[in-house]
């Protein structure tokens, strides 16, 4: 990585959604804010901006990171991928993003566009993951509307899973709670 003069602003470019960008950036602005205000791809969402809620993932090289953690410098030469990247120029959506809209794994939709990103990434490298794998994956993720649930059976069917809507068995005497509990206290999700 090139050194940069933390008072001065430094032109950064790299291949953002397979075409070079570039802008000029402070050496402390994140990589959030540079994709947002400076490129003007919005889609990247910002929520707690301390890399809990998962809202702001990114692709850097192919591998999840987030963006609100990462100095925009960092990404210099890089290649950065969105999700504004994941739909076909036609807006046809991927399987991914097509098994969210079938089993209904958004609301709100603000911290989609971070799962989303966390899954390409995470089906790249594991294109079978179980149901544990893929609620592993998701404790790294926020959602404060869908439960879940919808999100576990999205992903499993993009990978070719079970489509079943999953239960989860709370902690208070093994009590079932279905799909629309997904989530609530003693589910897996909860786990720290």
């Amino acid at each position: 990585m090139r050194r940069v003069n933390k008072d001065e602003r430094t032109r950064i470019g790299f291949t953002l959604n397979g075409r070079a960008v570039s802008g000029d950036a402070e050496s402390r602005m994140l990589l959030t804010d540079f994709l947002r205000y400076v490129i003007g791809a919005t889609g990247t969402h910002v929520g707690c901006e301390h890399g809990v809620c998962g809202c702001c993932t990114v692709l850097i090289d192919d591998i999840a990171v987030r963006g609100c953690l990462t100095l925009a410098v960092q990404a210099e030469g890089r290649t950065v991928t969105t999700v504004e990247s994941l739909a076909a120029p036609d807006g046809t959506l991927n399987p991914l993003q097509l098994a969210f809209q079938q089993h209904h794994a958004l609301q709100c939709g603000f911290c989609t566009p971070g799962i989303l990103m966390s899954f390409t990434d995470y089906l790249a490298r594991n294109p079978h993951p179980t149901e544990d794998e893929i609620r592993d994956v998701l404790s790294g993720h926020l959602c404060r509307c869908t439960g879940y649930a919808g999100i576990v059976a999205a992903v499993l069917a993009a990978s070719g899973g079970s489509t079943k809507q999953p239960s989860v068995v709370s902690a208070k005497a093994g009590t079932q709670y279905g799909a629309s509990r997904a989530g609530v206290t003693g589910s897996p999700l909860s786990r720290g």
